[in-house]
């Protein structure tokens, strides 16, 4: 049988004799090729154009649609039939293969009564079905009649091809510091780091943070955010964890929780059947640390410069919940605000059921709230017509809830939900409360006009009603405090204020964007609350102008926002824009062409206490991968306290990570600061320990041992490590990820047997996606046998691959390991075949190409 491995060095010349054959009206005359009969091998299989039998590696495609690569089994075509193509094969397909192509193997009885282990001629066991072997593509197309095919949706996977992935431990890690020198000099470190360890199905999830700081009231502590154990329930569609997490915010707010819940997993689905952290936008007057936390956990940490400021890459810890942004300027002030933001109408298909069931301990941050017990239930479902109904329970010692709601696809006019909370509360005073919420929600997209209504929602709290959150109080009324600004006496060390007298009554929040073609875009968004026996509201409103032309771009922002209990609103505008600077330097029409581009910008920022802010700047990137990154700014303040300032800043991706190293100045007060960051991953598996980039939830380990440094295509600045290993984080869960790589770079004794694969990982997964190299010397070897050269079209094979001898007894094999033996067949008697030992030089690895001459006994 012909080794999977012959293709690569034989295809070009099948696709000659195909060619000289098309003409030869089926009869192979070796006079063509020598006068001397016996100097060429017995041909007579490839009469026709066809194909030697054995094993290949083939893209299946059912139908047109992908399936997979696998090897698969071509055997002689002995059948009467006409075939689609001219190989003279036939593939026989695993049974377990041919089931997961979505075929209907309950309406075929050879399918049902066949072995487990048996292979499958598809063309013979299914009426009207037909297989073409594309050979100069290794693609296998199969045609199926649509009676035999499964009643499946568009993109679907069936879940016997999902991989759980291997056994590895990892660790993701962020660290930031900062070294500051004003009036006193203290040092600013945070780490964040997220463990994890897969065994089988199973995923276990640590998440801790450590902030230390040695400044007047110094801080070293660690925070455990959350621990968890968790794994996909297929039958159900469902994950199961177990552990610290959050409660879904379809019907009820969502809430952290210790315990267990079983919730449906709409990720399983595919896409043609599926029905978000926020982006955190801000202003910064200098350069600032952007602080995000959530119910008192720190989430995300980073430096930013002067001007608007946008964030969109938070590490998924809930589905939704209010985040606390802290940005601290240069100067030691401290804006806070806080970002709101909810799903979208809980619409499901018809007959889709959706659901969650959490029982445990409510968990909170704040060492103001209890650690109360309680169970929650949710359901979904999908009715006719484009509506859905749902509703939920919320039971706690303390606190009863019941929730009901619908949810109307509207057509034209967008899709609206409406529901209404029953709640029953005893609050840490005593007093027992009773009282209804109802809560509005409209999406809609007018895609003509470019306007996207994301979320435009409205609540209604009768005086009574209270959540089980506010329930958890220990006191009736106070401000909720960011304790790690306790320590700057200019700045406000709170965050928000509550008051359970005076509970909340009314919110209403908005988040509509409008396209304006190649003028750009504007957004706004903002959200007030306002509360029972008081005037006082807390407000934030955020609007802005942005675009992008020629490589030109701009951005207008405003922003409002107002905590009860805390004085002024604070509100600020800002400006900013910049441009390639190849429009002056390069005479080009085409600025795209620019391999490395620098960007210069400016940005201006403005306050209600008159405080301004300019910065002007360069950035760009260096490098082969554009893999560094650098700025320069120098910037001015006006107002209370006129300053210069400057920074500079660079930062260098790799395969193992990525780094950064700033320093700010400014003349007020003679401060400095000098602040680093490094973000990275470890993985730890059965064949050693890889080093990578930011790990997601589920990841991707690329195994090509020996291929080293080798890049990965479509994954900026990663490459193989030393040993031919790479991890690519972020991959889809549930859906085909295509991995490859870039074959031009291998190293010089080292071929892929393919440079393609597919994978499909289940949730937090980390999946191996094998490529296969063959590492070893290339060589051209001169065969003799008896004193002649071996005849034309000898196949020869070592334990690694396998050629064909071309003229003059000379065969191309590549992965050669150090000593072997090569053997060789040119017919079908006992007498055509002979084998041969050979033995590189020691250099042979290093050299391009060796040559050897080999005698065949």
């Amino acid at each position: 049988m012909v080794n999977k491995h012959y293709k690569k060095t034989t295809l070009a010349f099948f696709i000659s004799l195909a060619t000289i054959n098309c003409y030869a009206e089926n009869i192979f005359n070796p006079a063509f090729l020598s006068a001397d009969p016996d100097a060429v091998a017995d041909l007579s299989r490839f009469q026709n154009g066809n194909q030697a039998p054995g094993q290949y590696r083939v893209d299946i495609w059912v139908n047109d649609i992908f399936q997979s690569s696998q090897d698969v089994t071509f055997v002689v075509d002995t059948t009467d039939q006409s075939s689609l193509d001219d190989t003279g094969l036939r593939p026989q397909l695993p049974l377990k293969m041919v089931k997961s192509m979505g075929l209907n193997v309950t309406a075929i009885p050879e399918l049902t009564a066949s072995n487990p282990d048996a292979t499958i001629d598809i063309a013979r066991v299914i009426p009207g079905a037909h297989t073409e072997f594309a050979f100069d593509q290794q693609r296998l197309n199969i045609t199926v009649p649509q009676v035999a095919m499964l009643n499946t949706a568009r993109g679907y996977i069936p879940p016997s091809r999902w991989d759980e992935g291997i056994t590895a431990l990892m660790f993701n890690y962020t660290f930031s510091g900062s070294d500051t020198h004003d009036d006193e000099s203290n040092r600013n470190y945070f780490l964040g780091l997220n463990s994890g360890f897969n065994y089988g199905p199973w995923r276990l999830r640590d998440y801790a943070t450590w902030n230390y700081s040695d400044g007047s009231s110094g801080e070293n502590h660690w925070n455990h955010i959350n621990t968890y154990l968790e794994r996909a329930i297929i039958p159900l569609r469902s994950e199961l964890v177990i552990g610290d997490s959050t409660t879904p915010s379809d019907v009820f707010d969502s809430i952290g929780f210790r315990g267990v819940q079983l919730a449906s997993d709409d990720t399983m689905l595919p896409d043609s059947l599926r029905g978000f952290a926020p982006v955190v936008r801000g202003i910064a007057k200098s350069h600032a640390q952007v602080t995000i936390k959530q119910n008192g956990y720190t989430l995300y940490q980073t430096y930013v410069p002067p001007g608007a400021f946008e964030i969109n890459d938070l590490f998924p810890t809930s589905s939704s919940g209010d985040l606390v942004v802290q940005v601290k300027e240069a100067d030691g002030s401290v804006n806070v605000y806080t970002v709101p933001y909810s799903s979208v109408p809980v619409l499901q298909r018809e007959g889709h059921i959706k659901y969650a069931l959490t029982a445990g301990d409510y968990r909170s941050n704040n060492d103001r709230q209890d650690s109360v017990g309680f169970v929650q239930s949710t359901l979904i479902y999908g009715l006719p017509a484009g509506v859905t109904a749902y509703g939920g329970t919320q039971l706690a010692s303390q606190y009863k809830a019941f929730a009901l709601g619908l949810g109307i696809n509207v057509g034209q006019f967008g899709a609206i939900s409406a529901d209404v909370t029953q709640a029953k509360s005893r609050l840490i005073d005593g007093s027992d409360h009773s009282g209804a919420s109802l809560r509005f929600l409209y999406a809609k997209s007018l895609n003509e006009l470019g306007t996207n209504f994301q979320l435009l929602g409205y609540r209604y709290s009768t005086e009574g009603f209270y959540t089980l959150e506010e329930t958890t109080w220990k006191k009736m009324s106070g401000f909720i405090e960011d304790e790690s600004n306790t320590d700057n006496n200019d700045a406000s060390p709170y965050v928000d204020y509550y008051n359970l007298k005076n509970n909340k009554r009314a919110k209403f929040q908005v988040n509509v964007s409008q396209q304006l073609g190649q003028y750009g875009s504007i957004y706004l968004s903002g959200s007030r609350q306002s509360y029972w026996k008081t005037n006082e509201s807390n407000t934030l409103l955020q609007a802005g102008y942005s675009g992008n032309l020629k490589g030109i771009s701009w951005n207008v922002s405003y922003s409002y926002n107002k905590i009860p209990g805390l004085g002024d609103a604070d509100k600020r505008i800002a400006f900013g824009f910049s441009f390639p600077l190849s429009l002056w330097l390069s005479s080009g029409d085409d600025i795209t062409q620019q391999h490395h581009e620098a960007y210069a910008s400016y940005n201006f920022s403005h306050d209600q206490h008159g405080n301004a802010s300019h910065s002007a700047g360069i950035n760009g990137t260096l490098l082969e991968d554009n893999n560094l990154n650098y700025s320069v700014q120098q910037g001015y303040q006006t107002g209370s306290e006129s300053n210069a300032n400057g920074a500079v800043n660079i930062g260098y991706d790799t395969s193992w990570g990525s780094s950064s190293v700033g320093y700010n100045y400014s003349d007020n007060g003679d401060y400095q600061q000098l602040n680093y960051s490094l973000r990275g991953g470890i993985v730890i598996h059965d064949e050693g320990i890889t080093f990578s980039q930011p790990l997601g939830d589920t990841n991707v380990l690329i195994a090509a041992p020996g291929a080293k440094n080798v890049k990965v295509d479509d994954v900026e600045g990663l490459k193989t490590d030393w040993r031919g290993y790479a991890v690519v984080p972020f991959a889809t869960t549930y859906r085909r990820n295509r991995m490859s790589l870039d074959t031009t770079n291998m190293p010089a004794n080292v071929e892929l047997e393919e440079n393609v694969v597919n994978v499909v990982p289940t949730r937090g997964a980390l999946v191996r996606a094998e490529f296969n190299p063959h590492v070893g010397a290339r060589a051209l070897i001169n065969l003799t046998h008896n004193g002649k050269p071996l005849p034309f079209g000898t196949m020869v094979s070592t334990d690694q691959n396998s050629s064909i001898v071309g003229d003059a007894g000379q065969a191309y094999l590549s992965g050669l390991s150090p000593e072997g033996d090569i053997v060789a067949k040119w017919g079908a008697g006992a007498q055509q075949a002979c084998t041969g030992h050979y033995r590189l030089p020691e250099d042979a690895a290093g050299k391009t190409i060796n040559t050897l001459n080999i005698e065949c006994r």
